[in-house]
């Protein structure tokens, strides 16, 4: 039988946890028409507003060329000193945002990823769409392929650098996870993100991304515009050994979008918090014991239950054991016995795995006698006070 045990030891803490749970809505404002705010250690999706909705993503869709770019110099098909070769195609390609490649030009793989991420040239993602796959559209392919293959489930791409095309849509969604990934599985090229300028063609051009200038911490990622789009950008930062990473879209022009991802941002680190409750190898709680030499085991976690919390949304979580139980002797140590489920007044629970503190012999002939006989005095078990089955 199921049993589920809410722990009366955790009353405090189970108080306190109740905006672990990333879905739990914070009270935010934005004037942006899509927004959300991610934690980047874990994933969780702190605050979103119509962040699953496919819309324009302008040039911040230039990640996902760059992504790719990224890839190839990890898994060793390119090196940063190739040079890649610039056709007409990407010398006309010179309305929006521009590198200002020469046909004929030669141009090393490093440099062009700072004319995509600090110029936003439209006329390098060209470059790299050909040089990589032959065609800007058989790079389109690969990066719908790669859409795919990396959870990118709100993004089609209808070309390589963001300009207007009804197949072209992303998610703020899918913008953030795919930012994370950049970080996370592409640090050692990550800090072309937080280069102030860059100079190609005696044309030097600064960062497009506000937020380095204006938030402690910030080093990316990419901003966007269009007509269709309105202003976004997508924004990260470190505060105190957190990262978090904030995307908007929609806005109505550069300052809103300046003034709005700033203050989103500091938003992120300064209304949410993290918090331990448990570190790994802390004892959660007991189980019961059938015919063992001990009534109870220890409950342990392996990891630490670490939640992240908005100050508005403290109360009103509890933190519960469950187990199928009592558990049969013989208990051997670090036997998974349950786990740990918090749950929040709205949004999923979190679940941690549990596992017996110590081994538990089976009792002896004398000890189950014992058992046989306490079972008989004992009170009915719907009287326990701190259990309750469970379907």
């Amino acid at each position: 039988m199921k049993f589920s045990q809410i722990i009366a030891a955790l009353a405090m803490v189970a108080a306190s946890a109740g905006t672990a749970l990333a879905q739990s809505q914070p009270p935010l404002t934005t004037p942006a028409e899509y927004a959300l705010i991610m934690d980047y250690r874990t994933g969780e999706i702190l605050y979103e507003k119509n962040a699953r909705t496919p819309t324009a993503p302008a040039s911040m869709s230039k990640l996902m060329t760059v992504a790719i770019v990224f890839e190839r110099l990890k898994n060793g098909s390119l090196k940063l000193t190739d040079e890649f070769d610039v056709s007409e195609k990407a010398w006309r390609e010179r309305e929006g945002s521009s590198m200002w490649v020469r046909v004929g030009d030669s141009i090393p793989v490093l440099d062009i990823l700072r004319g995509i991420i600090v110029q936003s040239g439209n006329d390098a993602c060209i470059v790299v769409a050909e040089n990589i796959s032959g065609s800007e559209e058989a790079f389109v392919e690969l990066m719908n392929r790669k859409a795919h293959e990396w959870g990118l489930n709100d993004s089609t791409f209808g070309n390589p650098h963001g300009k207007p095309d009804p197949n072209h849509k992303m998610s703020m969604r899918d913008l953030g996870i795919l930012s994370r990934k950049i970080i996370s599985e592409y640090a050692e090229y990550y800090a072309l993100f937080a280069e102030r300028e860059f100079t190609w063609e005696k044309i030097r051009q600064a960062n497009r991304n506000p937020i380095l200038d204006m938030v402690e911490g910030a080093d990316g990622l990419k901003t966007g515009h269009t007509e269709e789009s309105g202003y976004g950008l997508v924004g990260s930062a470190v505060m105190n050994g957190e990262r978090r990473i904030v995307v908007v879209n929609g806005l109505s022009s550069e300052r809103e979008r300046s003034t709005e991802s700033a203050r989103l941002l500091r938003l992120a680190f300064n209304d949410f918090n993290t918090k331990t409750f448990f570190e790994a190898g802390d004892v959660v709680g007991d189980a019961e014991v059938f015919k063992g030499k001990q009534v109870t085991v220890p409950l342990i976690a392996h990891e630490p239950v670490k939640l992240i919390l908005h100050r508005s949304l403290m109360d009103g979580a509890r933190a519960t054991i469950v187990y199928e139980g009592p558990v049969a002797a013989p208990i051997k140590e670090n036997q998974q016995i349950g786990y740990l489920r918090v749950e929040a007044p709205s949004g999923p629970a979190r679940e941690y795995a549990l596992y017996a503190g110590r081994a538990v012999p089976e009792a002896g002939i004398w000890g189950k006698i014992g058992l046989a006989a306490k079972k008989l005095l004992a009170k009915p078990s719907g009287e326990a006070a701190d259990t309750r089955s469970e379907d």
